[in-house]
């Protein structure tokens, strides 16, 4: 049902057709991108689920064929490194991090999640890259300042804007992430041999990494989806007269319409 939903916007984007949608776009996008990429020309109608694809180039979305290695599949198998780099992170133990990567590489869910045209896929890549970003950041807590130090944080920044801008449930691990940066702020300020020029330095490394950053990410997504969708479509209705003048095809193309 759901691969029906969302590969459909992945059409109306390689058509730059105008849709409105409940999530954000940067899930639909990627979908979008990989399906054009990959040589899909945005014309199956996803009128039912279980339609037949025939002969429509659908595998650039959905899963692997012939080694050519595509988009959500891959973003699934990603998982996997993911998990096992993190738990080696948190335990320092090979073997819990070979089991978690052993355990999530059977996974019956995960795969089946993997092999369709779904939002699940992208949204759990960046919610574990989000978190995997965030232990790695703590782990340089003994060097700030440092490149790797300004990586790993820039990188969790880029992780959260991603798992906003592919569905508003990614803002459980922005939660998990603020906890834990004010955990951190809070030790850091209990520490009386750094002063307080210091603490505002990271105060500010923070702002700029975990607020500035993600939140021009999620912004730069909606200026592109705008931009690429500049066709008239099924979303017309929910928008204004004004902004309907401005999609080619629309009734009000280029009226006049006053504020």
């Amino acid at each position: 049902w759901d691969e029906t939903h969302f590969g459909k916007m992945g059409s109306y984007y390689i058509n730059r057709t105008f849709f409105f949608d409940v999530h954000p776009p940067l899930g639909k996008m990627l979908i979008g991108l990989a399906g054009y990429l990959s040589g899909y020309d945005g014309t199956f109608p996803f009128q039912k689920p279980g339609d037949r694809y025939e002969q429509h180039n659908y595998i650039g979305m959905r899963g692997v064929r012939f080694c050519r290695l595509v988009f959500c599949a891959f973003l699934g198998s990603c998982l996997v490194p993911f998990a096992y780099l993190t738990v080696l992170e948190l335990s320092k133990s090979l073997p819990a991090a070979l089991l978690t990567a052993f355990i999530l590489t059977f996974d019956t869910g995960c795969i089946t999640l993997s092999q369709y045209i779904l939002l699940d896929p992208i949204l759990m890549f960046f919610l574990m890259g989000a978190v995997l970003s965030m232990v790695k950041c703590n782990s340089c807590a003994d060097r700030p300042f440092s490149a790797s130090w300004w990586f790993w944080m820039s990188l969790t920044g880029v992780n959260l804007a991603g798992a906003m801008g592919v569905k508003f449930v990614g803002l459980f691990v922005v939660l998990l992430v603020g906890l834990n940066t004010i955990y951190d702020l809070w030790d850091l300020l209990g520490n009386l041999s750094l002063s307080l020029v210091m603490f505002g330095k990271h105060l500010l490394a923070r702002v700029l990494c975990l607020i500035v950053l993600p939140l021009a990410l999620y912004m730069a997504m909606f200026a592109v989806h705008f931009a690429v969708l500049n066709r008239s479509g099924p979303g017309d209705g929910f928008f204004s007269s004004a902004f309907q003048s401005q999609l080619i095809g629309n009734n009000l193309h280029n009226v006049s319409v006053p504020e």
